[in-house]
């Protein structure tokens, strides 16, 4: 069976619960005020969208994102690289960035906001802060399983510590790097939608909130909708990436 017929099969639930869904909303098995139907979901979305709203929180929100992604993942890669590499910056680093990483979003948000109020700079922070996580993890845990006989035979070919790091350890760690970056990218919204509900004045989150307050089930769902088909896009560019930079790899490239 071909990659196509993959595809298409995955899609086959989500379709099919789409279906079921909208034929017990049309025949009053669910309440419009509890579950609108997809149809009416997809009239709102296409409302939000003529008037400008909905563009605007969507842009919003993915630049909060990216931003954070960008800020997180490059300190977490560079916390777990030197991690990955040093016992000593293990002994240093490891037990306080654990101890962080244990606390929820929620306990943390009070003391995010006394520090940078309900501004941008909140949202991000918390954004970042989620993101470094995964990515640290990963970045440490694939430079340790590097097999220690690809490096001794290295050594035995007289490549120096740079091209030992840059033709063995960085390529032999990729794989847990982008899955750490996968992971990365899910818990970016997570903090996103908790960062966006205090305060915020645009972005979906805000948008869910303030459809709350009118009972706007149907904005509502849309916003959970649209974070869902956000993070199968992020997921299957992450797969592309993970294709191209370990098309060497038996496990990936074009069997994936």
């Amino acid at each position: 069976m071909g990659t196509r017929a993959h595809v298409a099969l995955s899609w086959i639930a989500p379709v099919l619960l789409i279906a079921v869904w909208e034929w017990l909303a049309r025949n009053g098995w669910i309440a419009p005020h509890v579950l609108p139907a997809p149809s009416k979901v997809v009239a709102t979305a296409w409302k939000l969208a003529l008037h400008g709203t909905l563009l605007r929180d969507l842009g919003t929100s993915l630049l909060r994102a990216a931003a954070g992604f960008a800020i997180g993942g490059g300190i977490g890669f560079a916390l777990g690289t030197l991690v990955g590499f040093s016992r000593l910056a293990e002994a240093l680093v490891d037990r306080s960035v654990q101890m962080i990483r244990a606390i929820p979003f929620l306990a943390l948000l009070p003391l995010v906001i006394v520090w940078f109020g309900v501004g941008e700079g909140q949202k991000i922070f918390l954004v970042s802060l989620g993101v470094a996580f995964p990515v640290y993890i990963n970045t440490t845990l694939g430079i340790r399983q590097v097999d220690p006989k690809l490096l001794e035979l290295g050594r035995v070919r007289g490549l120096s510590t740079a091209l030992l790091i840059r033709r063995i350890v960085l390529p032999g760690a990729l794989p847990s790097i982008l899955t750490g970056v996968r992971y990365a990218l899910a818990t970016a919204w997570l903090a996103l939608v908790v960062a966006e509900t205090i305060g915020a004045q645009a972005g979906l989150g805000f948008l869910a909130m303030d459809a709350r307050e009118f009972l706007r089930t149907d904005v509502i769902v849309l916003t959970i909708v649209i974070y869902a088909l956000i993070g199968v896009l992020a997921d299957s560019l992450a797969r592309l990436l993970e294709r191209r930079l370990l098309a060497w790899h038996p496990n990936y490239g074009a069997a994936r």
